[in-house]
């Protein structure tokens, strides 16, 4: 029977400050929801790990089952709760600022209205990447708590939820900068992983051109690699060999299902990486040109700006502020 956002209980909540990283587990029963009517301030991070949660946003609703990621962006009104037919919903979550670069990963998976729901198959998602993200999350609990002095708290695998009750369940605010940052590092290879893994899901268990028809499945393989590794000295004789097409044959189908050829996505790619570098880390501009494989900085810093409308330390600069 299918739910509706009014049908769900009320329980109206505050969310977090949107200047901080809150992470959280939770074990939920049924009865336990959370209603903000103006929506958050934050992003909003769920990954369940055990029974299943139903969650609106807007006019977009989702259900999250066991190893799906479930993400709500800021500033639209949202419910979330234990979905009707189940008996439980164990989940981690994180309230922080998504870091832009985020966006590019989660765009395939947007549902609407800023909810995003990466899916993987529960059955094609390897045990090791389940166990990496579980210890990621755990990770992220024990680092939120750092104060910078000594080493970091160690993680703690007993630690889970268990109340009854609304909100049950271990709770830490990263309030130092380096407690910030370790935990959106980590965040950030949850959102990687899962989202690598959904996509290489479906990848798998699509053959040729499922969601984008047409399209060679070895020219998806060799697209694929240049987003994975965009610094690398990739040529189109190196990606041809790496599908087993020779160069021209390559070239030719990669150029007609993907409308730019190899060396054009190519150059997208390290740009994308560049800006990424630039985003994230306070690397110097020439160092960034060569860890996104460009071998002189002055035509790196041309064709930035072409791409992004100003130059590396200016788009940078820009940021900042």
């Amino acid at each position: 029977m299918p739910v509706h956002a009014d049908e769900l209980p009320e329980a109206a909540a505050p969310s977090p400050p949107p200047g901080l990283v809150t992470v959280g587990r939770f074990d939920e029963r049924p009865g336990y929801s959370v209603d903000r009517p103006g929506g958050a301030d934050s992003w909003l991070f769920t990954w369940t790990t055990d029974g299943a949660g139903l969650l609106v946003q807007g006019a977009t609703r989702t259900r999250s089952a066991a190893g799906d990621l479930v993400v709500l962006g800021p500033g639209v009104p949202h419910r979330y709760a234990v979905a009707p037919d189940a008996r439980r919903w164990t989940f981690w979550w994180v309230h922080c600022q998504a870091r832009p670069a985020w966006t590019d990963r989660l765009r395939p998976h947007l549902r609407g209205d800023r909810l995003y729901a990466v899916t993987p198959v529960p059955a094609g998602v390897p045990a090791g990447v389940r166990d990496r993200l579980e210890q990621a999350f755990r990770r992220m609990l024990a680092d939120a708590r750092w104060t910078g002095e000594g080493a970091p708290p160690a993680i703690e695998p007993g630690e889970s939820g268990g109340s009854d009750g609304p909100g049950g369940g271990p709770v830490a605010v990263a309030h130092g900068t380096a407690a910030r940052e370790l935990t959106l590092c980590s965040l950030e290879s949850i959102v990687l992983l899962t989202t690598a893994t959904a996509t290489a899901t479906a990848t798998a268990g699509a053959g040729e051109g499922s969601d984008r028809p047409g399209v060679d499945l070895r020219i998806r393989r060799a697209e694929a690699r240049i987003a994975a590794d965009p610094g690398a000295p990739h040529t189109v004789d190196t990606l041809a060999a790496g599908v087993s097409l020779s160069p021209s044959r390559f070239a030719h189908l990669f150029t007609q299902q993907l409308g730019q050829s190899p060396m054009r996505a190519l150059l997208a790619a390290r740009l994308l990486h560049a800006a990424r570098l630039l985003e994230a880390t306070d690397l110097p501009v020439e160092r960034v040109a060569v860890a996104a494989g460009f071998s002189s900085p002055f035509h790196f810093s041309r064709v930035f700006r072409q791409r992004y409308g100003a130059p590396p330390g200016a788009y940078r600069a820009g940021l900042r502020r």
